[in-house]
């Protein structure tokens, strides 16, 4: 028991599990507003706004920050894992969305042409973010580390 109150005292992964959690709602909410659809994947899919990744490594840098400063260690890596993750979900998984719509588009006139080719679901979308939506999530992920760190 003692691993499992060690765990729940994380004030830095308490951040960023809480960071996660407010952005897949606050997605879910916003492409429910957006669509007048709710769809039960977006709480756990990945793309949107605000973007889930940037949340989460933001409220982890963020509380890595508060807890041991800038000068520290677990700042400098939690610094780079964010940009990392960000400018991953800005690049390669962006792009990775877009030709999947590409794809998706593609098959559909194939369809259409009569083509026997085999129906296959369709390929994800929501991949990636555009850089609005990884600003807003770097934002919320940071607010949520400021209150935490000042509320547990």
């Amino acid at each position: 028991m003692d691993f499992l109150t060690q765990l729940l005292q994380n004030k830095i992964l308490l951040c960023a599990i809480a960071g996660w959690c407010v952005a897949q709602i606050l997605k879910t909410f916003i492409h429910l507003l957006f669509t007048r659809k709710f769809v039960a994947e977006r709480l756990i899919g990945s793309g949107g706004m605000p973007s889930s990744h940037s949340a989460t490594v933001c409220a982890l840098c963020a509380a890595a920050c508060y807890i041991y400063g800038p000068s520290s260690f677990e700042f400098s890596i939690s610094l780079v894992l964010a940009i990392i993750v960000m400018y991953d979900a800005m690049g390669v998984r962006r792009e990775t969305g877009i030709q999947a719509k590409v794809l998706n588009e593609m098959l559909e006139v194939f369809a259409d042409m009569g083509s026997d080719m085999p129906a296959e679901d369709k390929l994800k979308e929501f991949v990636g973010h555009t850089p609005l939506q990884v600003l807003m999530g770097a934002i919320l992920g940071i607010i949520i580390a400021i209150i935490m760190c000042n509320v547990l």
